[in-house]
């Protein structure tokens, strides 16, 4: 919020609130704390709000490790396929380097890592909005055998994997989790409904199951991060998921 105040001068909470994707009552209500904090905010609801000139956010300092993971990550979200993550992988890039403490010694532009994944399908953006929104989504769907069928579900995580991208939900035909591969998905349209995660339907419910160890082998199985969006290292993963 500081450095959107920073960024735009006099700002609006409404266009506030649309650029960070939260309500004006949480912006009504984080500004007043950061009054109460001691920052220099001037301005009040209905009018705007602006940051007075001199103040600034102490440097943000990382090792050189903490840089490389920063810069791989970024890479591979810039990489991935989706234009709006990539301008935001991009602005997260820019904003962190001019934060840093000589940046020149601790380049996140110039770190030579790359990513090859698959890029990322149409449909990703939809499901990562709706796992955001926890918006439920309308699904038409093919599965291994070429069968069809319309679902409503609750997507709760995205994977990525060498081979292509899967995402996870909370399935209502089936009253259960599955796991679905992008590339037979031949309809998605989120809608207008929030579903409410219980503990039953939950991404960490889900997450300690043991369906998702993959095939048996003598290494203990690998189990993704826990995490809404998650990048998989193990390409055999999903293959003891239930059917969808």
């Amino acid at each position: 919020m500081v450095q959107d105040l920073r960024d735009h001068g006099l700002a609006r909470a409404e266009d506030m609130a649309r650029r960070l994707e939260v309500s004006t009552r949480t912006i009504y209500r984080d500004i007043a704390h950061l009054q109460a904090s001691g920052l220099p905010i001037e301005g009040e609801a209905g009018i705007g709000y602006l940051l007075r000139p001199g103040f600034d956010l102490a440097p943000v300092a990382f090792t050189h490790d903490q840089v490389e993971a920063l810069a791989l990550g970024l890479a591979y979200a810039e990489r991935a396929g989706d234009p709006v993550l990539a301008h935001a992988a991009r602005e997260a890039r820019a904003k962190l380097q001019a934060g840093m403490p000589r940046p020149e010694d601790r380049s996140l532009a110039d770190a030579p890592y790359f990513s090859l994944h698959a890029r990322m399908p149409p449909q990703a953006r939809a499901l990562r909005e709706a796992i955001r929104k926890r918006r439920v989504v309308q699904l038409t769907y093919r599965d291994g055998s070429d069968r069809g069928s319309d679902r409503r579900v609750r997507p709760l995580a995205i994977w990525s994997f060498p081979e292509g991208w899967m995402f996870t939900a909370w399935c209502e035909l089936r009253a259960d989790y599955r796991t679905f591969r992008m590339d037979r998905i031949v309809d998605l349209a989120p809608t207008a409904e929030i579903f409410v995660e219980t503990e039953a339907t939950s991404l960490a419910t889900f997450l300690a199951r043991d369906t998702c160890e993959g095939p048996a082998a003598p290494a203990p199985p690998v189990r993704p991060a826990q995490f809404p969006i998650s990048a998989a290292p193990d390409p055999a993963f999903g293959t003891t998921l239930p059917n969808p």
